[in-house]
């Protein structure tokens, strides 16, 4: 199926009272697109020198269009709030394909798709072909990947004075996938939090979901209303797809009234999600106030011995890569949820991949174990070459972030060294 062109099926613009998935979709965007939104910050990439010569107006965002019903619901409320006279001023919304061709058809797809977002007037419409490399992670991984990077760089190259936002139209169906995977996969809070509203690409191109409050449902009635037919992927029911199992058999199972739990599961998951954000949020910010507190300089530079990470112009703590070391009684002292976010954060900033609980577990096992004594002081082997170790005292405690001793004299530290040529 191929979508038809937009003046085929209907006039634009549709003259014909609004739906209310529409006024919701409309309310959700403006909040996003307005002044003091986060997304388009000034500072950008300056890389659209053709449209600037041109005279053209740099877009203030960007909807990652696909042809689906989510995302041409995405493209109609963007074109209808920008042309209100409360959305004018929120400055023009382009689009951009992104073409995976993973089935046949898809470029004739694509370019429908480019077709009718002109037709609402959106500008500028790219239309992205990438190439997808399947990874270790799954087709549906690597075509993400694909999709992120050629978003990001359709953004980049979009932006003249500020980078442009780019939309995604996920919805709250997808959420309620999103916290059925992470339940799968026993994964924690914020795994469980779904999908946040806002987020990035690669090169810090921001990213925002305005939709996430609406249903498929919705989306497809703001098609109707705007007499837009969508394309429907097959892959959206390949059962060898997990998410496309969750989407159509599992969810389905779920909210059967006789069989399964009945209806209203797909709103207990998106409710989940939303509370399971909150309390990740707040826990990532306890940590990350310890994290700062506990913080120590490089036990080398502390005995007097020279720092190679310092002297290579890199503050110890303050990039990745860098020897970390953090007060162990300190961190010992932490609930385990906080904690574990402490060296979770600590591994990161040494250059650590790829943390599975199970490492991280092995790395709190040098903190929570050094007052019983006999246990391993380590090294306790990361994914990216980073090495904990447990030190006994020696070292006078100083918070890297107030420069000032904490009266507690020599100290035992956890310390996370990362790989270094010759080592």
């Amino acid at each position: 199926m191929t979508l038809p062109a937009l003046d085929a099926v209907t006039p634009w613009p549709r003259r014909a009272r609004w739906p209310g998935a529409l006024h919701r979709a409309v309310a959700a965007v403006r909040t996003v697109l307005g002044p003091d939104a986060d997304g388009g910050a000034t500072g950008g990439r300056g890389s659209s020198r053709a449209r600037a010569e041109e005279g053209a107006q740099a877009p203030r965002a960007l909807v990652a269009l696909s042809g689906g019903a989510d995302s041409l619901a995405l493209a109609v409320t963007c074109a209808v709030l920008t042309a209100t006279r409360a959305g004018r001023p929120l400055g023009p919304v382009g689009a951009v394909v992104v073409d995976h061709g993973l089935q046949d058809g898809s470029a004739a797809v694509a370019a429908a798709a480019a077709q009718v977002a002109r037709g609402l007037c959106l500008d500028p419409v790219t239309v992205t072909p990438v190439r997808v490399v399947p990874a270790g992670d799954g087709p549906e991984a690597a075509a993400r990947t694909a999709r992120r990077e050629a978003l990001a760089r359709a953004a980049e190259a979009a932006s003249a004075d500020a980078l442009a936002l780019v939309l995604t139209a996920h919805t709250a169906d997808d959420q309620a996938e999103q916290v059925l995977l992470g339940l799968a996969r026993g994964s924690g809070t914020r795994s469980l939090a779904g999908i946040p509203t806002r987020g990035t690409l690669p090169g810090g191109i921001p990213v925002a979901r305005p939709l996430l409050g609406l249903t498929r449902a919705d989306t497809e009635a703001i098609c109707r209303w705007a007499g837009i037919a969508w394309f429907e992927d097959p892959h959206n029911r390949a059962p060898a797809l997990l998410r496309s199992r969750i989407r159509t058999r599992v969810l389905p199972a779920l909210e059967d009234p006789d069989a399964g739990l009945g209806p209203g599961v797909r709103d207990a998951l998106t409710r989940t999600a939303a509370l399971a954000a909150e309390d990740a949020d707040a826990l990532d910010a306890w940590a990350g106030r310890e994290f700062a507190g506990l913080l120590l300089g490089d036990a080398r530079a502390a005995a007097g011995a020279p720092d190679p990470v310092a002297e290579a112009g890199r503050p110890v703590g303050e990039a990745p890569g860098v020897v970390v070391a953090l007060d162990l009684d300190g961190l010992a002292a932490l609930p385990p949820a906080v904690r574990r976010r402490v060296i979770v954060r600590a591994a990161r900033r040494a250059g650590a991949e790829d943390l599975s609980r199970e490492r991280v577990l092995a790395v709190e096992t040098l903190v929570t174990g050094a007052r019983r004594g006999g246990t391993s002081a380590g090294p306790v082997e990361l994914a990216g070459g980073v090495r904990a170790v447990r030190e006994g005292p020696g070292v006078t405690c100083v918070a890297e972030s107030s420069g000032q001793a904490d009266g507690g004299g020599p100290c035992a530290r956890l310390v996370l060294i990362p790989r270094r040529p010759g080592c």
